[in-house]
């Protein structure tokens, strides 16, 4: 064994080391090996892992939650079968009205030939069977119809202005999401910023550079750092809850987190957005096709002032003598002229009503936009200067102060203030980015833009 470890002419192997060796490749296989297992080098059937459920990818844009609540939000899903019914109207407006059949029992009493009283058809004197057809004057079914397609159509342009609500309401809501998101990554951040100023504070106070007072300042700030993060985490939370809550999923359902959504436009021509919104807009759409249905409603009152027509069959089966048949043809009298000129001059009022209501909203669109795009504009304006001059200007502040306190020219307050100062503009750059997010999602609802 000697012989082994010896080579001629050089020095013995350390033992020890070898021994260590052996000893930690040995501890190294047990670590992997769990307590009672067979060595590696034995062939062992490992138990298949199960797979881990897949991490949530709703809620990472606003796309995903849209095709979601169009699908499954219960309020959209009653405006929509409305607009549904108000199409199956369409078909059955201009139908003729259903006939009506009638028996009728003549001498059901038999005097005239001598028999007793009954209602049993033909066991009297005479039985009658009649039929009668009801007719619209000539145009009033056409009418009928295209009022009821134009009310279809209103409605439709309705289900496109509450799709255009829903989806303003889904996007704030994520943005209030994405908010909240955002400041729970600038508050660990500032977080992790105080802790590293407390280790500097810590360390010049043991060398009795700083008073105790510093450290716990800073100490302070910590916490309420950290008051400050259960907040925002509340926030994020109550966000989640009520996009699970327009989804019509369970408060506490998962949601992916919030992605950085597309850049803003840098600047908005308001002329021709207030073009595009008086084109486009469903809620001016759904005013100009009520203005259609009342201006046949009141070309359908105009139309009463023809009769309508009945016209009927009747088979005439006395008892004992052979069956006969009449024809019969009905004419209504349109005699009370007070009351429909009346509903005449109804309907020409709501025919103003239907088109100054269009004008109403056409100039409420105009103010919204305006004030919309004015938001827009003022926050643009003011991420620019936050991100091009004061965020540059509080990071080198508080680079600098910082530096200073290392070496001792300035002490802990200005250092902390320096920090409080860069993160407020942090968050007032984050506060101006959701001002002129909100504000064009806003826009785009008044602009009709359908998401």
């Amino acid at each position: 064994m000697t012989s082994s470890l010896m080579r001629k002419g050089s020095r013995p192997l350390r033992l020890p080391l070898l021994i260590a060796a052996l000893a930690f490749s040995g501890a190294a296989a047990h670590a992997e090996d769990e307590p009672g297992s067979l060595p590696r080098s034995f062939p062992v059937a490992t138990p298949a892992v199960a797979a881990l459920p897949a991490a949530p990818t709703l809620g990472a844009d606003i796309a995903g939650l849209l095709e979601q609540a169009r699908a499954s939000n219960p309020g959209f899903a009653a405006q929509r079968a409305e607009t549904a019914a108000a199409r199956e109207r369409t078909d059955s407006a201009g139908a003729l009205p259903d006939p009506n059949f009638q028996v009728e029992l003549m001498d059901f009493t038999n005097q005239m030939r001598g028999g007793g009283t009954t209602l049993v058809p033909g066991r009297v004197g005479e039985t009658r069977y009649r039929v009668i057809q009801a007719l619209p004057g000539w145009g009033k079914r056409d009418l009928q119809t295209r009022s009821a397609a134009a009310k279809a159509e209103q409605a439709a342009a309705g289900l496109d202005a509450a799709w255009l609500d829903l989806a303003l309401t889904i996007k704030q809501a994520w943005l209030r999401y994405y908010a909240a998101d955002r400041e729970a990554a600038l508050a660990r951040e500032s977080l992790a910023l105080l802790g590293g100023l407390e280790e500097a504070t810590l360390a010049r106070y043991r060398q009795g550079l700083v008073p105790q007072q510093a450290v716990l300042r800073a100490q302070r700030e910590i916490t309420t750092q950290r008051i400050a993060q259960v907040g925002i985490g509340q926030r994020r939370r109550g966000a989640a809850a009520a996009l699970n809550g327009i989804l019509a999923r369970s408060p506490d359902a998962p949601l992916a987190a919030p992605a950085e959504p597309a850049a803003l436009p840098s600047a908005l021509d308001l002329p021709a957005l207030i073009a595009r919104a008086r084109a486009a807009n469903p809620a001016i759409t759904a005013d100009e096709r009520g203005i259609d249905a009342a201006r046949l409603e009141r070309e359908r009152t105009f139309a009463d002032r023809y009769p309508d027509y009945s016209v009927g069959v009747t088979n005439n089966r006395a008892r004992g003598e052979n069956q006969t048949w009449d024809v019969m043809f009905e004419v209504m009298i349109p005699l009370q002229q007070s009351a429909r000129r009346a509903r005449e001059r109804e309907a020409t009022q709501m025919l103003a009503a239907a088109d100054a209501r269009r004008e109403a909203t056409a100039s409420r669109l105009a103010g919204e936009l305006g004030s919309a795009w004015s938001t827009f504009t003022s926050a643009q304006e003011t991420r620019r200067l936050i991100r091009g001059t004061l965020l540059p200007q509080a990071q080198a502040t508080r680079d600098a102060s910082r530096a200073a306190f290392e070496t001792g020219r300035v002490d802990f307050d200005a250092v902390l203030e320096a920090e409080r100062q860069l993160v407020d503009t942090r968050t007032s750059l984050l506060q101006a980015e959701i001002e002129a997010r909100t504000a064009l999602f806003e826009i785009e609802k008044l602009v009709g833009e359908t998401p």
